[in-house]
């Protein structure tokens, strides 16, 4: 069981012990020995997306996604009950590109799959935009001593006519999902990591369809 760069609350071994015991069978950080060798996992969203009717003329621009504090590296992060406010990071267990990134990637290729625009591109692309897609990654946690134990995410973003950087759609997107545990009531890095792919892919999906029902146009907005 891969072990944390920061215990949890309480100095003394013994108290990590009866967390790991009272956890409900959550993964939690482990409680001394060797460290064992970094684990690294990609996030790949699970989406489910109906096609568009017809693509939105004009090209869409998905720019990066801002995040803060410990959401902007790569180690997995979470959070237990006993410290709420207290946020720390799974010393071997980290995404192999940091989740505002993927999350970024994984709008550009819901976006492409469902036909929403005539063309997406990444912020990289020189291509002229008449759209522009922003938003910050607002948490991307674990919750391992949660009943049952679980992942939490949020992002917002907002969708502006690129002429005129007027507002066309604006929400927040923020859920969470139970990730799986085995039959001795524990739960592995595979399981975490595949409730971040359902719930990712379950939020992407959501913002892409408020971007299939819009119905404000740039050139609606710009009087063209």
């Amino acid at each position: 069981m891969p072990s944390a760069r920061q215990p949890p609350p309480g100095s003394a071994w013994g108290l990590c012990m009866l967390l790991v015991g009272i956890a409900a069978g959550a993964l939690l950080p482990g409680c001394g020995g060797e460290r064992l060798r970094d684990l690294y996992f990609g996030l790949a969203p699970e989406m489910s997306l109906q096609p568009s009717p017809s693509p939105i003329p004009g090209t869409l621009r998905v720019l990066p996604l801002t995040a803060r504090g410990f959401v902007t590296g790569t180690r997995i992060v979470y959070r237990t009950a006993e410290q709420p406010q207290q946020v720390s990071r799974y010393a071997e267990l980290l995404w192999e590109e940091a989740p505002a990134t993927a999350i970024a990637n994984g709008l550009i290729a819901a976006l492409r799959a469902a036909g929403v625009f005539a063309h997406v591109v990444p912020a990289s692309d020189p291509a002229r935009a008449d759209y522009l897609l922003s938003g910050e990654l607002l948490g991307f946690e674990h919750r391992p001593t949660a009943n049952p134990p679980r992942v939490r995410a949020g992002m917002s973003l907002t969708l502006v006519c690129g002429r005129r950087r007027e507002v066309l759609m604006a929400g927040t997107y923020a859920g969470e999902e139970l990730n799986a545990v085995g039959a001795s009531g524990r739960t592995t890095p595979e399981a975490i990591v595949a409730a971040f792919n359902r719930l990712s892919g379950r939020l992407i999906g959501q913002a892409v369809a408020d971007a299939q029902a819009m119905t404000r146009r740039c050139g609606d907005v710009a009087g063209t």
